[in-house]
């Protein structure tokens, strides 16, 4: 899937590397503990979290995610726009909660 389908999918706003958006993902992740971003997630181009700080970037980029989706409409500061920036990460902010924007990437075939 195309990093603007997941845009489309969500209703959501790009907040860095809007650039990037032909780049595909193949799969997602949705959590709010980075411990378990790190000890579970291999090869996922997707990251969707509620938390907003900048250790959340870091892990993405640790982690080699392609794009951030932060969920129910959290919107990270700049100084982590500009880290994402850095990175070529993609983010993203969305109304959606957590759940429902994994359902609705999940429905469109994302990671099946």
């Amino acid at each position: 899937m195309k990093l603007s389908d997941v845009k489309t999918v969500l209703s959501a706003n790009v907040l860095a590397c809007e650039n990037l958006l032909e780049n595909e993902v193949h799969s997602a992740c949705g959590s709010d503990l980075l411990s378990d971003v790190l000890a579970f997630v291999k090869d996922q181009g997707l990251l969707l979290t509620g938390l907003v700080n900048s250790q959340v970037v870091r892990t993405a980029e640790m982690m080699d995610i392609k794009a951030i989706v932060f969920v129910r409409g959290k919107k990270p500061t700049d100084d982590i726009i500009e880290l994402a920036e850095e990175y070529g990460i993609v983010v993203f902010t969305t109304e959606l909660p957590l759940y429902k924007a994994c359902g609705e990437l999940y429905l469109t075939g994302l990671g099946k």
